[in-house]
């Protein structure tokens, strides 16, 4: 990915940390981005010299606007962008329960906004004759669980959206991938998680539970230039959890 400049929304933990360090260890240059300016400042040293932190509140259009050409700018180009933000504040729930404000707003930072940063984004990947977006979903899009209604749709609409662009975009040289990775270990969530649950979720999987590193791993593969015949697909990283019941689960 040596040359690559990448823009990693979400990118001060977990996931977009894992994928915004692979990244740089691959050569590329990163713009980290995320709410906590203490956390992305220490993400941006970790990926070393050639990585920025810019502060980024997804909730606002003028904001991934602001975001996308400000990283351009730090990068003097872009050519990756990797939608990982995702979540925020709302509350979600099943539809009877789900407010339409919570609606919206998880709709916003999970569905729109990748749309916003990936209008932002083609023009300056056009200017470069290539690029790769990858967005982050999840496989709740196709296997949901219960009291998730807005998480899922935005997914379930973030796999459409990607289908549209690398349509769209196919003949600017511009590929877009999804990857759907299933339960992934994360250090914040999980700090509590019991021995009884982490055995209930491995038991949902075929070979393992992921790791942000897996997740990452996926990333370099969708962004670089090794899968140049690779557009429009959703990726299950999830332990074979899509095709079969887990080992435990009978």
């Amino acid at each position: 990915m040596e040359g690559e400049r990448a823009l990693v929304t979400g990118s001060t933990s977990g996931i977009g940390r894992a994928i915004a360090v692979a990244f740089a260890r691959e050569g590329a240059h990163v713009v980290v981005t995320g709410r906590n300016a203490e956390r992305g400042t220490a993400v941006a040293a970790e990926c070393g010299e050639r990585a920025h932190f810019l502060p980024a509140d997804l909730h606002d259009e003028a904001a991934c606007n602001a975001l996308v050409d400000d990283a351009a700018t730090r990068l003097g180009g872009l050519t990756i962008l990797v939608n990982n933000a995702a979540g925020g504040d709302a509350k979600d729930g099943p539809v009877a329960d789900l407010t339409t404000e919570a609606w919206d707003a998880i709709l916003r930072v999970d569905l729109t906004a990748p749309m916003w940063c990936a209008r932002a984004a083609i023009p300056h990947m056009r200017r470069a004759g290539h690029g790769a977006i990858v967005n982050i979903s999840s496989r709740q899009a196709e296997r949901a669980s219960a009291g998730l209604a807005a998480y899922i749709a935005a997914k379930a609409g973030m796999n459409g959206l990607t289908r549209a662009i690398a349509v769209d975009e196919a003949a600017n040289g511009i590929r877009c991938n999804t990857i759907s990775p299933g339960y992934v270990l994360n250090e914040r969530r999980d700090a509590d998680i019991t021995p009884e649950r982490k055995s209930r979720y491995k038991g949902m999987h075929l070979t393992r539970l992921g790791t942000a590193d897996d997740v990452a791993n996926a990333a370099v593969y969708l962004a670089s230039p090794e899968s140049e015949f690779v557009t429009g697909i959703n990726l299950q990283l999830d332990g074979g959890s899509s095709v079969a019941r887990g080992l435990t689960l009978g």
